[in-house]
């Protein structure tokens, strides 16, 4: 092995040990700012060893074909020494700014969806839920009117047509109880009702 080659694998480990510094300070404070349970730090420790190993090994098969020497160790010890006294602190909190900008762009597009698409559909649907209950009220007191103003003429067809409508009431009576009309009649307009209370009346 020549001696720039050499040089250029300690200059590597030197770059392998300040980015594992990096990587293990962003990871650390990522955990801690999203809250992780605390049984995934193990966890993460052991994924993050076997990752920067596996790297590492990669990036040392790369310089010079995997060879482990002594300033293998000492290039790397170097470099995360280095980080930690030079870099550590910037890292933390350029990790740190980027989860908060992060954070408050979420709650921005939150934000603006609750303000432009959930808020209009609420909106709409008591506008809409609004009409319909006025429109059902006007259309009741409406009927109730006509009704009122049908009344004599339905009591005079009554009494015109009572010689043969009471025959044919005789004779329809048992089939009429037979049906249960009024019972179910009842039964419907009772569900009738609890549908407008519970569309129409809620606070």
């Amino acid at each position: 092995m020549t001696l720039s080659m050499q040089w250029f694998t300690m200059a590597m480990m030197l770059l392998s040990g300040i980015g594992m510094g990096a990587v293990f300070d962003g990871y650390r404070v990522v955990s801690n700012e999203l809250r992780f349970p605390k049984w995934w730090l193990p966890v993460l420790d052991m994924v993050y060893w076997l990752a920067a190993a596996l790297i590492i090994f990669r990036v040392l098969y790369a310089s010079n074909y995997g060879e482990v020497r002594a300033y293998v160790f000492v290039g790397l010890l170097i470099g995360v020494l280095s980080y930690y006294w030079l870099l550590s602190k910037a890292v933390i909190a350029i990790v740190k700014w980027v989860i908060e900008t992060v954070r408050k762009l979420i709650l921005f597009v939150l934000k603006c969806l609750d303000l432009l698409i959930v808020k209009p559909i609420i909106l709409l649907y008591k506008l809409v839920k609004a009409i319909v209950g006025i429109g059902t009220a006007i259309t009741i007191f409406l009927f109730k009117i006509v009704l009122q103003l049908l009344r004599p003429f339905w009591l005079l067809l009554r009494w015109m047509l009572g010689p043969l409508i009471r025959p044919l009431g005789r004779w329809l009576g048992p089939i009429v109880e037979s049906w249960q009309i009024p019972a179910r009649w009842k039964e419907i307009r009772v569900r009738l009702t609890n549908v407008w209370k519970r569309w129409f009346k809620r606070e």
